[in-house]
């Protein structure tokens, strides 16, 4: 039986690794799977985690939450955008994320995938361009600091995405060893 739960953990950690794509907090609910497998699963069972595991695996959600925001803020506050700018790029990014994924969803495994990661840092862009035009920035401010949250956006995602995957196998190398 310990097999089945520790495989519907890995399919846990699976879905929620996805998330990124999405803008969501996937990492963070790998970690959170992590610690009710943790605490339901008995130490003495063979498919059991350590402590240590449960450490390691918020030590890379945090850095990969770390690695997406600079990413993320760096293109955007190194073509002169403003905070405001980068809050709608993230905001767009989510909407976007989301309507990508919805798109992509007819195109098994990499529709949703690719439709998310496109359409997502095209709401960051979108979002960006908006906040800069609305507060009086012209057109072509406005457009450089939307490109800048674009690459920032698909960057910081994939970088995320990264990290997630690393989590990912040191949870299955910790249940396997």
């Amino acid at each position: 039986m310990d097999i089945v739960w520790a495989m519907l953990f890995l399919l846990a950690l699976l879905i929620a690794w996805f998330t990124n794509i999405l803008g969501l907090p996937g990492n963070w609910l790998m970690l959170a799977c992590g610690v009710v497998y943790w605490l339901w699963m008995p130490a003495q069972s063979r498919a059991s985690i350590s402590l240590t595991l449960l450490i390691v695996l918020g030590v890379l959600a945090a850095l990969g939450e770390l690695l997406e925001l600079l990413a993320s803020s760096a293109g955007v506050s190194k073509v002169g955008g403003s905070r405001r700018s980068a809050l709608f790029a993230i905001l767009g990014s989510v909407a976007g994320g989301v309507v990508g994924f919805g798109i992509g969803v007819p195109i098994p495994v990499i529709g949703p995938v690719v439709g998310s990661l496109l359409l997502g840092s095209i709401g960051a862009m979108a979002g960006a361009i908006y906040s800069e035009w609305s507060s009086g920035k012209n057109w072509g401010q406005s457009f450089s600091v939307g490109k800048a949250a674009f690459w920032g956006r698909a960057i910081g995602t994939l970088t995320k995405m990264a990290i997630g995957l690393l989590m990912l196998l040191v949870a299955l190398a910790g249940i396997l060893f």
